[in-house]
């Protein structure tokens, strides 16, 4: 723990960053780590990627910050015009700010503004980020809520499609949840009093669980039939990395509003929601405001990292090189009983454990992980106790880096078991 910094955040490391460089973090000592977290999800296009180092260091020379309730500036003009190129068709018109739990809380205020009512649907395992309203709107596991009651009112939780945690077939898991869904329109929140489902197309901390094909559809159907908006959390799953620009297009759904963070521009912090031009016309100018959102450096890394994304065709090998990870663990997990499941879209793969005799599933993943840290490779876990490996590797990592970090993986497995 670093003297003076709040306990209150968590690590697994003692490390201290002294430069990173593509697919790796180099500490003060010099040791090389191939960097599988990718700050959380953030650093698609890799460490200091050149382009996106360029537009920082020439924005900085012209100017740090220009805010928006007072002038415009040419980065976020640019960037609203590389975004309507790249998210779901109609969503053409953008709200910035710092972070994913402000894009988040954006987004239910404009769904609340806009159609006049109060509550809102949420899916169990969802993170939305960790102010107290987005808190209230997440569910992923105890301790993000513990201790902060009473919480935000209006907030319904549905049962999320994770086929393996009910042990299920996905049609059955996926037909029950619908079935509740339902439900829960007839029994706890009227869909007159019900203004928006929100929900990560890929489940990010409560467990990188992908849902079944027809689960963002029948949402959308049934937002669809009652007037209730859709908003979808792409926090994590943006810009890449499941494979796709944005996850909803792997089942071609279009939400009412989308939200955006992390990966946006390679590290710097920057937000941001999308929704069509006459649903944020029902927001009343001034009833919602950032100082900070949409900073000009960060809107001209965002501008250079949507190039990098297209011009070095990322999103394309992410889902290469997403394949010939989940084809080398496949084959990890055979020799493994400890390994429960596997699944993932893209760069977005999740190993969940599940418990085996002398040691509980969160107990192995916290021995892998330390495993593999002692052996230059960063991992991050997820899920409700802690029992998933998450896999979000920068979209630039080559097959020999993917074939690396598999090896020191599975060697790791190997000890741990023996």
């Amino acid at each position: 723990m670093i003297p003076g910094l709040a306990p209150v955040l968590p690590n697994f490391t003692d490390l201290v960053a002294a430069r990173g460089q593509g697919a790796f973090l180099y500490d003060t000592g010099g040791r090389r780590y191939l960097d599988f977290t990718s700050g959380i999800g953030v650093t698609n296009t890799g460490h200091c990627h050149p382009r996106v180092v360029e537009a920082i260091r020439e924005q900085a020379g012209r100017l740090l910050h220009a805010q928006i309730n007072v002038v415009f500036q040419e980065p976020m003009i640019a960037l609203i015009g590389e975004l309507r190129r790249v998210v779901p068709e109609g969503l053409d018109t953008f709200f910035f700010a710092n972070g994913g739990a402000e894009a988040v809380e954006a987004s239910v205020k404009l769904a609340r503004r806009a159609t006049g009512r109060p509550n809102v649907i949420v899916f169990q395992g969802g993170f939305h980020g960790r102010t107290l309203g987005a808190v209230s709107l997440t569910t992923s596991k105890r301790i993000v809520r513990a201790g902060y009651q009473p919480l935000m009112a209006g907030v319904v939780p549905a049962p999320f499609p994770y086929a393996y945690r009910y042990g299920w077939a996905p049609d059955a898991t996926l037909a029950w949840c619908l079935r509740e869904l339902r439900h829960l329109l007839e029994t706890q929140t009227a869909p007159e009093d019900t203004a928006a489902m929100l929900v990560e197309p890929v489940l990010g901390e409560g467990g990188y669980v992908v849902p079944p094909a027809g689960f963002l559809p029948a949402l959308r159907e049934i937002c669809d039939e009652h007037g209730i908006l859709l908003i979808t959390d792409e926090v994590q799953t943006g810009f890449g990395r499941t494979g796709r620009f944005f996850a909803v297009e792997h089942s071609d759904t279009r939400p009412d509003i989308l939200i955006m963070a992390k990966a946006m521009a390679s590290g710097l912090p920057l937000s941001a929601i999308a929704a069509r031009a006459d649903l944020m016309a029902r927001w009343p100018a001034g009833s919602h405001g950032t100082t900070f959102g949409g900073n000009v450096l960060s809107c001209a890394a965002a501008v250079a990292t949507i190039g990098v994304l297209r011009d070095e065709k990322l999103i394309e090998h992410a889902a290469s090189m997403g394949e010939r990870l989940m084809e080398r663990l496949q084959s990890v997990q055979h020799d493994h009983p400890a390994i429960g499941d596997l699944r993932g879209l893209g760069l977005m793969v999740g190993i969940e454990f599940r418990d085996v005799a002398g040691a509980s599933a969160g107990e192995l993943v916290k021995r892998v992980q330390r495993t593999c840290l002692e052996r230059g490779l960063l991992l991050l876990t997820c899920g409700y106790r802690e029992h998933v490996i998450r896999w979000l590797p920068p979209l630039v990592a080559t097959g020999d880096e993917i074939d690396e970090a598999v090896e020191i993986f599975t060697d790791a497995l190997r000890r741990v078991r023996s």
